[in-house]
């Protein structure tokens, strides 16, 4: 499912108008992004928790010409399933 496939669910669901979905969506990714850019983890009980890592620099390689390759430190999202949720997903 895409976006627009989103927005139409969360719009039947909540009985809105797409529109208002979609700014729903929209500021709900926002707040989550800018969170997450201030190393703040967002926990949402029931359905999981996103959160940031920081990747060490490393040295790598360039697999064209074996050249080692300087492989710069960087922040990494992460997301961990709730208990809920995973539960939900495997229901039988």
């Amino acid at each position: 499912m895409n976006k627009s496939g989103v927005v139409v669910s969360i719009a039947k669901k909540a009985d809105i108008s797409q529109k208002e979905a979609e700014k729903a969506l929209d500021s709900t990714l926002e707040i989550i992004s800018e969170s997450l850019s201030k190393d703040k983890k967002i926990t949402l009980m029931g359905f999981g928790n996103f959160s940031i890592h920081q990747r060490a620099s490393r040295m790598g390689r360039n697999p064209q010409t074996g050249e080692k390759v300087e492989i710069k430190d960087k922040k990494i999202p992460k997301f961990h399933a709730g208990k809920l949720f995973i539960e939900k997903l495997n229901k039988k």
